[in-house]
């Protein structure tokens, strides 16, 4: 797999994760706990797209 088509599957996960926390906010009874363990995934997620965008040297350091 290149480079920038795992970016891309990086940045489609985390196009899920926000649809799933908008999901979840709509929800007359919020899971505040399901809500936060998303975000903190939706981090991550965003964190090493950053790390890959910077360069595959940062990236494998991580």
């Amino acid at each position: 797999m290149s480079l920038i088509a795992h970016i891309d599957e990086l940045k489609e996960k985390h196009q899920t994760i926000q649809r799933q926390i908008e999901l979840e906010m709509a929800r007359p009874l919020v899971d505040g706990l399901k809500v936060s363990e998303l975000k903190r995934r939706k981090l991550l997620l965003k964190e090493k797209i950053e790390k890959f965008k910077s360069g595959p040297d940062v990236a494998l350091r991580a």
